[in-house]
């Protein structure tokens, strides 16, 4: 597993060093047109195995733990318990085939792949229990309520420490796809600085193609060489081994150009990939759709209403009151710590703006000294934080178990409370004051959409060490973006954001 991980490592180097290898071999003929030379890298197929080992892994092991179980329970015959055992993991790994759930597009970043596992999983779910009913097998139940739900506790894990181990070596520079760039000068800084910022993403600039061949006139941009000029992209992914080419905003592209730049890598193995440069954005509401011969970008109106708005408040609600349960020696704990530091309430609350502009009192454990916002005046010219916001990285407002409850998000427990009266959920945008929102423009607006969250995309990214502008960008991603998919993932890294502590203050 480890080793089809950690691979590709004869291709990290510095890009000149890269542009010249490819070079001397271009002069010596090694590469020729028409070769083939942006196959799959090594470490790719061995990373889908991976993954598909672990998942049958999991579902074996659910099989014959949970299966077992089950037919001891019953008193079930061994031979009827592998004979249902075998039926339902040959179902599950069908349904995961069907729904793409090993496809390399989506494995190692983002929510789609948890999305097909879960999808995969539910389906054949569905399926056996259909099966069960029109069969008349009693037996199946247990096997749909426990046997391939035991499955999915096993496989998600897997899969995150999978991705884990992939982020991980493509941080130290391996495991990388190598990209051509090509576009203008402006956009395609922007795809490098993106792609060098988020090395988890898998892509790695190894050489550019503008529209005079130059970039800043020393043969190279951000320290990419630029190897030649946009109408012969085909010929130098052919010689270089590019796995990606990446066409980003540029006045060159037209329909026609683009539809036979498509044409010519044909057959060069790489991938083409075109950044919609008109609206940013992503997820589940971009669908590629064609109206008389012509592929259009169909985008979907944000889901603001409907059914998984309906199944996203009832889990939050539910989730809510179980982890207020399960942690009340926990608060109860703090409650006491924040007496006894210094006094003043347990609570602090504040009023905050909500969904569709409502106002709503948040209730937070009290971090600072007793009027706290008295002082919030004489303080303003210190202010760190980003646009509209107030933060100060050494507040001496704080007080010393606040400034532990506030390093570990603790301090925001109590706004479970606020999720399960419906005022919140669980994932969503950061719940601004009043006076923030009235220095809202009309897009900034927009964030008020939805319900604010406990958590959220800012928060798992950077949180206050965030830019004012990149904290927009995320809220409204979220606003605009939003699945229950997507939530899963969020609540996932906010853990891990908790734990390390970084860019809490």
């Amino acid at each position: 597993m480890t080793e089809g991980v950690y691979t590709m490592s004869n291709q990290v180097g510095s890009p000149r060093r890269r542009s010249a290898r490819w070079s001397s071999r271009r002069a010596q003929g090694l590469y020729r047109p028409g070769d083939s030379t942006a196959a799959l890298a090594g470490w790719e197929p061995r990373y889908r195995r991976s993954v598909i080992i672990s998942d049958v892994l999991c579902i074996l092991a659910a099989v014959a733990v949970v299966g077992s179980l089950v037919g001891a329970q019953s008193g079930m015959a061994t031979t009827k318990v592998a004979v249902l055992g075998a039926i339902t993991a040959g179902v599950v790994l069908c349904s995961l085939a069907m729904n793409r759930a090993w496809n390399l597009v989506v494995l190692g970043q983002g929510a789609e792949e948890f999305s097909r596992l879960g999808r995969g999983l539910f389906l054949a779910d569905v399926a056996l229990g259909l099966a069960g009913l029109a069969f008349s097998i009693s037996t199946m139940r247990p096997w749909v309520f426990l046997v391939v739900p035991a499955m999915a506790l096993l496989a998600f894990p897997s899969r995150y420490v999978l991705r884990k181990l992939l982020h991980r070596a493509r941080n130290d520079g391996r495991c990388l796809l190598p990209v051509l760039a090509a576009g203008a000068p402006g956009s395609v800084r922007d795809l490098i600085e993106r792609t060098r910022k988020n090395p988890h993403i898998g892509w790695r600039v190894d050489a550019v193609c503008t529209v005079d061949g130059r970039g800043n006139g020393a043969g190279e941009l951000d320290g990419i060489p630029v190897v030649g000029e946009l109408d012969k992209i085909a010929d130098h992914v052919r010689r270089g081994g590019y796995r990606i080419v990446a066409i980003t905003a540029d006045a060159y592209w037209t329909p026609k150009r683009l539809q036979q730049l498509a044409w010519t890598l044909e057959g060069s193995g790489a991938e083409m990939v075109v950044a919609p440069t008109l609206m940013e954005v992503a997820g589940p509401r971009l669908h590629m759709t064609g109206v008389l011969g012509m592929p259009l970008l169909r985008v979907s109106a944000p889901a603001f209403t409907g059914g998984r708005r309906v199944v996203k408040d009832v889990f939050d609600r539910i989730s809510s009151g179980l982890l207020l349960l399960l942690m009340a020696p926990l608060l109860l704990l703090v409650s006491l710590a924040v007496l006894v530091d210094s006094r003043g309430p347990v609570f602090y609350r504040q009023r905050r703006v909500g969904k569709d502009g409502k106002h709503f009192t948040i209730i937070k454990f009290r971090t600072m000294i007793r009027d706290a916002d008295r002082m919030l005046a004489e303080l303003n010219e210190r202010n760190e934080g980003a646009g509209v916001l107030f933060k100060m990285r050494r507040d001496p407002r704080v007080t010393r178990v606040g400034g532990l409850l506030r390093r570990y998000s603790i301090d925001e427990l109590p706004q479970l409370f606020n999720v399960l009266g419906g005022s919140m959920s669980l994932v969503g945008p950061r719940p601004p004051l009043p006076e923030e929102t009235a220095r809202y423009g009309p897009d900034v607006r927009r964030r008020l959409l939805v319900k604010p969250g406990v958590t959220g995309l800012w928060q798992v990214s950077g949180r206050s060490d965030l830019s004012w502008d990149e904290a927009v960008r995320l809220d409204l991603r979220y606003v605009e973006d939003w699945s229950l998919a997507l939530d899963a993932v969020i609540l996932w890294k906010t853990f891990r954001a908790v734990l390390s502590g970084q860019g809490a203050y």
